[in-house]
């Protein structure tokens, strides 16, 4: 299923958060990361370098999960280089990994950002996007393999679109036949089976197979846990700020 359109807020006003975040990943990709694949490598978060703090330069042999081995070579990072854990967020891919990832932040940011006010917002998806990063990094920590997308700090985005807004219906494209059909179900079972998803696959990753490898579910499941607490510590306080009906 692929969110295509949801309940818009009445009192919802201009997201200008959220667009800005849509605009400054779709500039890094296109702008920076195209035209430098030495930056990607520089920027991402790798976990061996946030927690032994040291940034690895130049080649380094990795073993992927069906035993071959390739050399990737690592570029200087930033000073401190924990500081990818923030830049990691702004970066990604490839075309789908980007498009795909500001379409539900399209869909679901801005109702969100409507709950908590631009400021807030901002901080919500930093703060949930860096936590994410950890999860990634704490389950992978001898890993020299660059990990890098906003899907963390975008999972935190639905955990709270889940708190705030469970029974807004979103509309959903289904490709499963041959025909393109959409329909409409609540959020909490959009959001419910897609969460349902990365802890399946997250689980499953901690043996890889050819499945489950080349994605950081565990930063899916980081910022999605990350969002759903910090989304339920701030609904009292959203509630008597913005006046929404819950």
């Amino acid at each position: 299923m692929i969110p295509i359109g949801d309940d818009s807020h009445p009192g919802r006003g201009f997201p200008v958060v959220n667009l800005a975040i849509i605009a400054i990943n779709l500039a890094v990709f296109i702008l920076i990361q195209l035209p430098s694949e030495a930056f990607t490598m520089a920027f991402s978060a790798i976990p061996a370098e946030i927690l032994g703090g040291r940034d690895l330069v130049g080649p380094t042999p990795i073993r992927l999960p069906d035993g071959i081995v390739e050399t990737i070579v690592h570029e200087r990072g930033p000073s401190p280089i924990q500081l990818t854990l923030l830049t990691s967020i702004f970066m990604h891919g490839g075309w789908a990994h980007l498009l795909g990832n500001m379409l539900f932040l399209y869909v679901f940011g801005d109702n969100v950002e409507a709950a908590f006010g631009p400021a807030r917002y901002l901080a919500f998806y930093l703060v949930t996007g860096v936590l994410a990063s950890l999860a990634h990094v704490f389950t992978n920590a001898d890993s020299v393999i660059p990990s890098l997308g906003a899907s963390g700090a975008i999972s935190g985005v639905l955990a709270g679109y889940l708190v705030f807004f469970p029974s807004n219906r979103v509309r959903v494209l289904v490709l499963m036949r041959l025909v393109p059909f959409t329909y409409t179900v609540p959020a909490v079972v959009m959001i419910g089976m897609w969460a349902l998803f990365q802890f399946i696959n997250g689980f499953a990753s901690i043996t890889p197979t050819e499945e489950t490898s080349g994605v950081a579910w565990f930063a899916h499941i980081g910022g999605f846990a990350a969002g759903l607490l910090l989304a339920l510590l701030a609904k009292p306080f959203v509630h008597a700020e913005r006046r929404f009906a819950w």
